[in-house]
């Protein structure tokens, strides 16, 4: 009788295979059609139409993640999940979120509106089916709440967030100002490509009271930070372009790959979508009616992270009343917002968020009449991210995405775009803060108004390229401009390794193709360990030397970051350890501050950049100029570490036993007894600076090397013929567990497999007809 009600349970939860309701939401028929891998081919007379298919469809197969998502964003998990979200809950009411989501609509056109109430009719339809059985996770949990166009909006925000902003790296300098030199902290961040200051010129950052310093330290230990649960990680994702000249078509090649977290289920959804005004294929998002990024009929796009800072920390200084702060017009009264957080299980937690001309109070410390606030860009008035995105959708040719880049306020991207006509372009989206004085760097006084923002520098003001001579685009996180560009984009830069092995990689291979552009994804080269190969290949041990074996194994290796191989892992290991023992050493700890360890641990190894003034090198600084002693060590440590924990035969290590992409449901991996129900792995190859991306997470010693970031998308487009476009995600279509399409994609991902999005499906698995209200 249990087997029996069991597997009536599961038949219930699982979605019908075949489905026909009526909608509201549509004026016409829609067909939906499933091809073998849950993909759906959507039909429709309008775009409102399609909307509202797509947000049948999302909710139908992945809604606790869109519910996830917008409780995350709005800080309302806690009244899901329990007392454990509250930290996340408490950040984000902090910052007012939602608050700034709902301003926001009132900017929106009425046809991106439109769009959004039909998705949003769309999803609800798909609740009101199914109430409890929404998903499965819903039986444990309850009835979800309806959807709202709101919702939608929310994801845009919690985008602009993660991915364009810096306010932990100001709050971590802030903190360690306490202890260490400016010049010493500023070598923790190394610009890529930024000019060095001369030895006569201070380094940005003013001089900071003890309990300012303290301040941010006590805020930098509450807020979360990326792999933490609801977190995104920043500067990661590759993009290039060719034109036509170098193609065997004739026409040009467009492949992106953006790197998000890895989770269960993944933030993509495949789709393709045919209306009227055109066809749309690519990856959607659980929560939006558009494809974010893919191709229609005339253009292709995807996107990476420029990096872009939009976010300020400012020092408020507070009056002897404790009720008004200092601005350049005199004393002005703090602002009060209520926030009610309902706790599952518990109490409400009342918060009382102050906020400032600049932003929400982040910390504040009565004693010292000093509060922290934050100026976002996300968050300022006038956001139009969906009618960007609604452009972008329906360009014609690359001009018109340039259009659309300025629009998409939030977050700061480089969109790279290629179209029918031959051309190819990379834009930036967003909008960067103007400001009176400084670059964003550091936290600045809030009383006086010298650092104020002033205004916006957006669209053509902004990085962007047409049909360069060379008729190659790149862009891999670094640097779109050179020194003295006149708009600040960031300090806080990415290196260069994978966009010079992609260059070294179109140099090397003509005509280009769509199977080499594909290729390349897969590619586990290392240009960062080639860097640094001869420099650790420089140190000497005894041959009976416990570290030698590994060592020898080094000098015998190129780089390829493979997963059969031991030479990843020794590296890996050695690096990291390298590392935190320079920053143990300087008196920080390796956990505490959001360090770009990989470029920190560059500018010590190599040699610094030209115009650097004696004795401001990172070795000089860190190392007394000289980084060998501490090398030797963490060599020795290292593989110390390796031998306990994997064998002591250096021989028998492989990088892809323990280098593993981790697919975790952000609730069911946590349940004790039950968490491996929520957890799958899969052994890869690469690491965060191959472009086949697999950043590890350093985390306790037996799961530091757990891959928890990559390219959960992978798209290549043939403007020759875009149906030819190829595609795929990770870890599958599918939000529950107990579906076939929850995991299918990922030995296909992890061998470089792809499909293709049209015109029509491989095959017909299944089918969804969507008929108006009116009709029977």
């Amino acid at each position: 009788m249990l087997v029996v009600g069991l597997a009536a349970l599961i038949w219930r939860i699982l979605p019908p295979q075949d489905d026909t309701l009526q909608l509201a939401a549509v004026t016409d028929p829609v067909g939906v059609t499933f091809d073998s891998n849950d993909i759906p081919f959507i039909r429709a007379g309008s775009d409102t139409d399609a909307a509202a298919a797509l947000g049948y469809i999302h909710a139908r197969d992945r809604f606790f993640q869109m519910d996830l998502m917008r409780r995350a964003a709005g800080g309302d998990l806690a009244q899901l999940l329990g007392a454990a979200a509250l930290p996340n809950d408490r950040e984000m009411r902090m910052l007012g979120i939602r608050a700034s989501a709902e301003a926001d609509l009132r900017d929106l056109s009425p046809k991106a509106k439109a769009e959004l109430q039909a998705y949003a009719d769309g999803v609800n339809a798909w609740l009101q089916k199914r109430g409890r059985f929404t998903a499965p996770e819903y039986l444990l949990l309850g009835k979800p709440a309806p959807w709202t166009v709101v919702d939608s909006l929310l994801w845009g925000k919690t985008m602009g967030l993660w991915l364009s902003g810096n306010w932990r790296t100001e709050l971590a300098r802030l903190a360690l100002s306490g202890k260490l030199p400016q010049d010493k902290i500023e070598s923790l961040w190394p610009a890529a490509s930024a000019a060095v200051p001369p030895a006569d010129q201070a380094l940005a950052g003013p001089a900071y009271p003890v309990s300012v310093t303290k301040l941010a330290a006590n805020a930098l230990s509450q807020i979360r930070q990326f792999p933490a649960p609801f977190t995104l990680p920043a500067q990661a994702s590759n993009e290039w372009a060719v034109s036509g000249a170098h193609t065997d078509t004739g026409q040009p090649l467009l492949a992106g790959d953006p790197h998000l977290a890895f989770g269960f289920p993944g933030i993509w959804y495949l789709a393709r979508i045919d209306t009227p005004s055109g066809m749309l294929a690519g990856a959607t998002v659980p929560g939006l009616p558009f494809v974010l990024i893919g191709h229609n009929d005339h253009v292709a796009w995807t996107f990476t992270d420029a990096g872009g800072d939009t976010q300020d920390i400012f020092i408020e200084h507070v009056t002897a009343d404790g009720q008004h702060y200092e601005t350049p017009g005199g004393p002005q009264p703090f602002g009060h917002r209520r926030e009610v957080i309902h706790v599952r299980g518990a109490a409400d937690v009342v918060m009382d968020v102050l906020t400032t001309r600049h932003g929400p109070v982040i910390a504040d410390d009565p004693a010292a009449h000093t509060v922290l606030a934050v100026d976002m860009g996300n968050l300022a008035p006038h956001d139009t991210d969906a009618d960007g995105l609604l452009m972008l959708d329906h360009a014609s040719r690359v001009a018109d995405v340039g259009r659309a880049a300025p629009q998409i306020t939030s977050p700061v991207m480089n969109l790279m775009a290629v179209d029918t006509g031959g051309n190819i372009a990379l834009y930036t989206t967003g909008r960067i803060p103007l400001r009176r004085a400084g670059d964003g760097a550091w936290p600045q006084d809030g009383a006086d108004g010298a650092h104020d923002w002033t205004g916006w520098a957006a669209g053509e003001a902004l990085p962007h390229s047409v049909n360069p001579p060379s008729g190659v685009l790149v862009n891999a996180n670094e640097p779109t401009v050179r020194p003295g560009f006149p708009v600040n984009i960031s300090r806080d830069v990415y290196g260069d390794w994978r966009s010079t092995r992609i260059r070294d990689l179109l140099a090397a291979q003509r005509p280009q193709t769509l199977a080499r552009f594909a290729g390349m994804q897969m590619d586990v080269v290392s240009d960062y360990a080639r860097r640094l190969l001869p420099v650790l290949t420089g140190v000497t041990v005894p041959a009976d030397d416990p570290a030698a074996k590994a060592l020898g194994l080094l000098h015998h290796w190129d780089g390829s970051m493979t997963r059969d191989l031991p030479q990843p892992l020794i590296f890996n290991a050695w690096i990291h350890d390298f590392g935190n023992a320079v920053l143990t050493a300087g008196g920080v700890d390796p956990d505490s501050a959001p360090v770009l360890m990989d470029s920190f641990v560059q500018s010590l190894l190599l040699p610094p950049p030209a115009g650097t003034p004696p004795g401001h090198s990172a070795a000089d600084l860190w190392c007394q100029s000289d980084c060998r002693p501490l090398l030797h060590q963490s060599l020795e440590h290292a593989v110390a570490d390796l031998k306990h924990f994997y064998g002591t035969d250096a021989d028998d290590w492989r990088w892809g036993n323990v280098h593993a992409a981790l697919f975790a449901h952000p609730v069911l991996a946590r349940l004790p007894l039950l968490g491996f129900l929520g957890r799958t792995m899969i052994s890869v190859g690469g690491d965060a600076s191959t472009i086949n991306v697999a950043a590890p997470g350093f985390g306790p010693r037996r799961q530091e090397f757990t891959a928890v970031q990559g390219p959960e998308l992978r798209g290549v487009y043939d403007i020759a013929n875009l149906d030819r476009s190829l595609f795929v995600i990770a870890p599958g279509q599918s939000g529950d567990i107990l579906d076939p399409h929850a995991f299918d994609f990922l030995q296909r991902w992890r061998a470089g497999g792809r499909v293709q999005l049209g015109p029509e499906p491989n095959v017909v698995s299944r089918q969804i007809r969507i008929m108006p209200q009116s009709h029977s």
